[in-house]
């Protein structure tokens, strides 16, 4: 059982959808990442519904979801395609994080109190833990990890816009195991962000979630990169 399920920050709804519309969201984007929809298939409301079992509405509303994430195109205001899960699109969305989880963290950091830090603390300890040995538990331990200093943020887009984007990488990312340089990696990370955070070191620590976030999509698009070799092997 999970310690924590991942959450949106306060006040932000990261879906806007209904509870089907959510649902049969999730079993799309999972067909399109999968690959089990293919990349450019065009993508039809009745035959979704068919095939999700669910009504024609929440089809639509997740449709407009995975618009919004980037995962599905409309093409000439009409039709609606896959768009390919490629190496392209994961950079694009996680340099958005590059750009925008700096700020976030300096902000947090200038306010953070003794609890926010025994929050972190006590997740941290949770992720050691588990060290990776559930997967879903760690990456649902890691998203409250970021979401605890982002949630209260006073920029609410930003903050849904952080959200958004991690979850792409996030659900991308399920696809793939972490290399053990990789997991060492986010355990010093984490610890170091910890101490700066507790020192009131926003500099730092904003440097650091920088190249934190950068690692993490670096290693999303090794493993596509070591995937395609293997393919084309």
């Amino acid at each position: 059982m999970s310690a924590y399920k991942a959450r949106p920050p306060v006040g932000i709804d990261p879906t806007g959808v209904s509870e089907e519309g959510a649902a049969v969201y999730e079993l799309i984007r999972d067909d399109i990442i999968s690959g089990r929809l293919e990349a450019n298939s065009r993508l039809v409301v009745a035959e979704l519904s068919e095939r999700h079992n669910s009504p024609a509405n929440a089809v639509r509303e997740a449709l407009q979801l995975l618009r919004s994430q980037g995962f599905v195109l409309i093409v000439h205001n009409k039709s609606a395609r896959v768009r390919p899960i490629d190496q392209d699109f994961v950079r694009d969305v996680y340099e958005i994080g590059v750009l925008i989880e700096p700020s976030m963290v300096r902000w947090f950091v200038d306010m953070a109190t003794p609890a926010d830090i025994a929050e972190l603390e006590d997740i941290q300890r949770q992720i050691e833990a588990n060290n990776f040995a559930d997967p879903i538990l760690h990456s649902e331990l890691d998203t409250r990890f970021h979401t605890v200093m982002y949630e209260r943020h006073y920029n609410h887009l930003a903050a849904e816009l952080w959200w958004r984007h991690r979850e792409v990488l996030r659900a991308i990312g399920h696809r793939y195991s972490f290399t053990l340089s990789r997991r060492a990696q986010v355990m010093r990370d984490h610890r170091e962000l910890i101490r700066l955070v507790k020192a009131g070191d926003a500099a730092n620590a904003a440097t650091l979630i920088a190249l934190h976030v950068d690692g993490a999509g670096r290693h999303v698009l090794e493993q596509m990169r070591a995937a395609s070799s293997a393919r084309a092997g």
